[in-house]
Formats: C-alpha cells, sequence, structure tokens
C-alpha cells in the first residue's frame, strides 16, 4: 500500500464527490444571521450520515440498490418548495423579508440528499482498501469537510455575494435546493 496513492484517492474521490457542495455552503455561508457554527456541524452531521452508509456498504458489500439513491433528492426539493412558499406567504407583508437561517438538520439534510453520488463512489472505495488504507481515509475526508467548510465560508462572506444573497437569497435559495434536488433524482437515474 502506497500512502500517497491512498491520500490522492482519498482527496481526488471527495473533491470530485462534493464539488457541487462548494455552491450550496456558499448559500448557507451568505445569508445574514447565518450562525457558522450551524452550517459546518450540519455538513459535517449530513457527510458522516453519507460516510456512514457507505461504511456499511463496505462491510455488507452494498446494502443499497442503486436506483433508490435518487429518491435522496426529494429533501432538497421538499426543502426548496416549503422555502417558497414561506417565501411567497410572507411577500407582500414586510418591505424588508427576513433573511432565510438554515437549522443544522436542514443543512445536514440538504448535504445528505446531495451524497447519493458519494455513495456510489465510497462503498466502492472503501471495499477495496484494508483497514488502515481506511482511516486514513476517513481521516483525510474529515480534514477536506474543514476545507470545504471554509472555502463555502470564504466565497460566502465575499461582499459582492452577500449582496446578491441578501437582495436575492430568498428567493434564489428554494430555486437552488428545487434544482439541485432534480439533480440528484435525474442523476441516480
Amino acid at each position: 500500500m502506497s500512502w500517497s496513492s491512498v491520500v490522492g484517492k482519498a482527496v481526488v474521490s471527495f473533491a470530485a464527490t462534493n464539488i457541487d457542495d462548494i455552491l450550496v455552503l456558499t448559500l448557507f455561508f451568505a445569508q445574514k444571521n447565518m450562525s457558522r457554527w450551524r452550517v459546518v456541524a450540519g455538513q459535517y452531521l449530513g457527510l458522516g450520515a453519507v460516510i456512514a452508509i457507505s461504511m456499511a456498504g463496505f462491510f455488507a458489500r452494498l446494502i443499497i440498490p442503486a436506483a433508490w439513491i435518487g429518491f435522496l433528492g426529494v429533501a432538497p426539493i421538499a426543502i426548496g418548495l416549503k422555502k417558497m412558499s414561506e417565501w411567497k406567504r410572507t411577500a407582500g407583508r414586510e418591505a424588508d423579508p427576513k433573511p432565510v437561517v438554515a437549522s443544522i438538520l436542514a443543512v445536514a439534510t440538504v448535504t445528505f440528499a446531495n451524497g447519493g453520488d458519494n455513495i456510489a463512489v465510497y462503498v466502492p472505495l472503501f471495499a477495496r482498501t484494508d483497514g488502515r488504507a481506511l482511516a486514513a481515509t476517513l481521516i483525510i475526508f474529515a480534514i477536506m469537510i474543514a476545507l470545504w467548510c471554509a472555502i463555502g465560508y470564504y466565497i460566502g462572506r465575499h461582499p459582492i455575494v452577500r449582496l446578491v444573497v441578501d437582495r436575492f437569497g430568498v428567493v434564489l435559495v428554494p430555486f437552488v435546493l428545487i434544482a439541485l434536488g432534480f439533480y440528484i433524482v435525474i442523476v441516480a437515474h
């Protein structure tokens, strides 16, 4: 076992399966009154669940039929529709609508639902490793989650991004979540 190979596989597989999370993290971090720890905790919780399922696949060699993974896209669609209905319900009542503030559970749910492609990649990746390489991969994933959160925070806190999200986030976030959900459903089938 080459440690550089283990590190390379872990970094590339994480980056390839989570590149879309940068957009989602950016939107969460760019919202007014957003607590950083909620986004970070939700990201760790959501990806932790994805990794746990992938670990179960490692031990059981495959417990989730590939066709079922696409149904995970229903979660961001439902969250997006809920946020859209809240926006429509309050649209005429306030001059300055309150920003959408995500909870840990909302961030974790969106992250988990967006993780169908992760499971499809992680199960075979984990299945082809020994215990030491698997432990190293999991440590690298934990570091990569922190890096992803830092990148999303940096982009989300950029003044131009904050201006756009402040002005259009109440409308933008539901559409991004709904589009992400349909993407998950379509790609899995």
